[in-house]
């Protein structure tokens, strides 16, 4: 590929041309958002260990490093829904998903 640099394209720039890839750009702002509207709500320790995920419809998925992390904010899913709710966001469901890193 011999592209000249004055031609190449940004990802915003690429998203802006593709419908596609806009939604999929909106769906990720959207899901830090999610995340930087809860974080308050989770223990320090803990947030570090959670990533935005993706939104699909009303569910939305957090990422987790470890499953102890995991069982901790288990617990909290209720407060979390019930935050973003009172903020104008449809979650119906928090799901969590385990993500050990390889070594």
């Amino acid at each position: 590929m011999n592209r000249h640099p004055s031609r190449q394209l940004t990802l915003q720039q690429a998203a802006d041309d593709s419908p596609m890839l806009a939604r999929l750009s909106e769906l990720a702002h959207e899901s830090r958002a999610r995340l930087k509207a809860v974080e308050m709500l989770i223990p320090g320790p803990l947030l570090s260990s959670v990533q935005a995920g993706p939104i699909d419809g009303s569910e939305w998925c957090l990422l987790v490093n470890s499953n102890a992390a995991a069982a901790k904010l288990r617990q909290m899913l209720p407060a979390l829904q019930s935050h973003l709710r009172s903020r104008g966001c449809e979650v119906n469901s928090i799901r969590l998903k385990v993500q050990i890193a390889r070594k």
